[in-house]
């Protein structure tokens, strides 16, 4: 039974050009039992041509959670697999549940799917189920966060913690290397963000005189972010700077100084449509990002070329620039001057 089921799967999934054919060879087989002749059914006209739909591979991608962040992410995957004549299953929890992740990996696996891009919300328990993967004969790709004790192929992000090191630097030049600082991180078993926070707090500690006065964890819920960020500010007013690192606790600064008009910095990591207009009207005084935008091109790039046998890089680090009001304003000129043109 299960033989049957899997080839009629492998049937469902045939090019209809390819059915239609089967269907034609049926049919003599049929004509020539019943009539016993040779004679042969007429072809197809010759202006009549028979064209495929079904997409050259099917790759999914799993998001930790759903969010405004990765849709930009999602757009130019899509674009990507489209020119490649693929398509995409895109998925991903409400909220960070490394339960959910599972079953969608789960899920792709029975789907034999062409290829899979995961950024894992905890590593130690996605890995044997990547490795279940690779076990069936699909490869899959971290972006992110990485998994480096599962037998994935490879690994799409930049250095967190040297990114968060990073971070630390670009606020000690604010403060002149001292004052008084509020920290927000994301899902504490997301290597991405642990990483972060690690060589953030590692940099402030060991380079400059400025003060961590809470670090608080937000576990992918936004309005536990801005819970816990009104939280800090209530019980110490009088700090200097706000560091997210993570795009939730970012989204959740912007409400916050909206709602209360707040004249501090405020720095975060990630870039989207929200982060970009906060930068220009003030609300964020800068972002780390780590060129996230190239992601969807880059994981259809490679597990196309890891579905076609060819070598692939087993680490693309996609590096981290800072964007602040000046770097955001000729972004926007850039854009604009193209507007005109186009």
């Amino acid at each position: 039974m299960h033989k049957l089921r899997k080839l009629l799967l492998r049937f469902s999934l045939l090019p209809r050009c390819t059915i239609a054919i089967l269907g034609l060879v049926v049919l003599l087989g049929a004509a020539g039992c019943t009539n016993g002749s040779s004679a042969l059914l007429p072809l197809p006209a010759d202006n009549i041509s028979i064209e495929s739909d079904v997409p050259a591979f099917t790759f999914g991608i799993i998001y930790p959670i759903a969010h405004p962040f990765y849709e930009n992410i999602t757009e130019r995957a899509e674009h990507a697999a489209a020119a490649a004549g693929g398509k995409l299953i895109i998925k991903a929890p409400d909220e960070a549940n490394v339960e959910q992740q599972i079953r969608m990996l789960e899920n792709m696996i029975r789907l034999q799917l062409d290829g899979i891009a995961i950024s894992p919300i905890d590593s130690k328990a996605l890995a044997p189920y990547i490795d279940q993967a690779i076990e069936a004969g699909i490869p899959v790709v971290c972006f992110e966060s990485d998994v480096p004790s599962s037998r994935r192929l490879a690994y799409i992000g930049g250095d967190n913690e040297h990114a968060g090191a990073h971070m630390g630097q670009a606020l000690g030049g604010l403060l002149r290397n001292g004052g008084m600082v509020l920290v927000e991180s994301g899902v504490t078993s997301m290597s991405s963000h642990q990483e972060r926070l690690d060589g953030f707090l590692d940099y402030i500690r060991e380079e400059t005189n400025i003060q961590i006065l809470e670090v608080k964890t937000h576990e992918g819920s936004d309005e536990r972010a801005l819970a816990e960020l009104e939280k800090m500010i209530d019980d110490h007013p009088h700090f200097d700077a706000f560091v997210a690192l993570d795009f939730i606790s970012g989204s959740s600064s912007i409400l916050a100084w909206k709602a209360m008009g707040l004249n501090r910095y405020a720095l975060t990591f990630g870039m989207m449509p929200a982060i970009e207009e906060a930068i220009t009207n003030g609300q964020i005084t800068l972002a780390v990002t780590q060129n996230e935008a190239n992601w969807g091109n880059q994981i259809v790039d490679l597990l196309h070329n890891a579905m076609q046998g060819k070598p692939v890089l087993e680490r693309i680090d996609t590096g981290e620039s800072i964007i602040d009001a000046s770097s955001q304003s000729q972004k926007n000129k850039v854009e604009r001057s193209e507007a005109i043109v186009q």
